[in-house]
């Protein structure tokens, strides 16, 4: 016969966040501050050389199709997705080389604008570890 277990019972709900990181971070504001500030970055660092040299200039689009994704992303609205379908993000990057440097770079651009544009370091490092996934699954070489 089976004897009965005895388990914690303390029902409670897990704490969650009431607020999503997009809301945390300040809405649409600071996610196209962030958005333009990688760009910034990407445009001006040396350590991005490889990764400004294969994107399309003016980088204009391009940072408004980020802040776009990014808005989604953290929970805001799914802006990307109303314009252009689901991100399909490793699909959409299969076209170019995507090897650990340029992850790297792109990782050194992103570091830096999380650092200063979200002001809380939970978060920032919540996004980091989150989006540093998402770059390495991006690698297809």
């Amino acid at each position: 016969m089976f004897s009965k277990k005895t388990c914690n019972q303390d029902n409670t709900a897990h704490p969650t966040p009431g607020q999503t990181p997009y809301q945390l971070m300040g809405g649409e504001t600071a996610v196209r501050a962030l958005a333009n500030r990688f760009y910034d970055i990407m445009a001006t660092a040396p350590e991005a050389k490889e990764l400004y040299a294969i994107h399309p200039l003016p980088l204009d689009g391009i940072r408004q199709k980020f802040f776009e994704f990014l808005s989604g992303w953290l929970g805001g609205p799914a802006l990307f997705e109303q314009k252009y379908g689901h991100p399909r993000l490793r699909a959409r990057h299969l076209p170019f080389t995507v090897n650990q440097q340029l992850r790297d770079q792109w990782m050194f651009c992103m570091e830096q604008a999380l650092d200063e544009v979200v002001e809380n370091k939970m978060l920032r490092d919540g996004i980091r570890q989150s989006i540093g996934q998402l770059a390495s699954h991006m690698i297809n070489c």
